[in-house]
């Protein structure tokens, strides 16, 4: 089972949603507070059931309504995804990853482990 893991940082909270294996496979912004970290926690769990938005073909235009999961191209060439909340607010982003079928499946695993994923706090004091 996956778990999100919140740390602090130095301008703040974050939390990055891991798999079984300890990969990471979706990271959020900074948070300025705990209890709004915890929110946005809440807003992955709730959104992961998102449909993927492909933006990665030349010329793709958005198709899918929110929340979804906007699949994109980086400046490096990578496949990443976005994960979007029925308001269009950006709550979760991914790595990098060489090929479009790793991304799909970076994706997959976040619907997957993200409903019953445990919350635990790294370098609590």
């Amino acid at each position: 089972m996956g778990k999100f893991v919140m740390k602090k940082v130095p301008s703040g909270i974050k939390f990055d949603l891991k798999a079984t294996n300890g990969e990471i496979i979706l990271s959020s912004e900074v948070y300025k507070s705990k209890a709004s970290c915890k929110a946005g926690i809440m807003s992955v769990i709730k959104n992961s059931v998102g449909e993927i938005d492909d933006l990665t073909v030349e010329g793709a235009k958005t198709k899918v309504k929110h929340p979804k999961f906007e699949m994109y191209t980086d400046k490096k060439g990578e496949f990443r995804f976005r994960l979007k909340a029925t308001n269009g607010q950006i709550i979760g982003v991914s790595e990098g990853y060489k090929t479009k079928k790793s991304c799909e499946n970076g994706i997959a695993s976040v619907k997957k482990n993200a409903p019953d994923a445990q919350t635990v706090e790294e370098d609590a004091e």
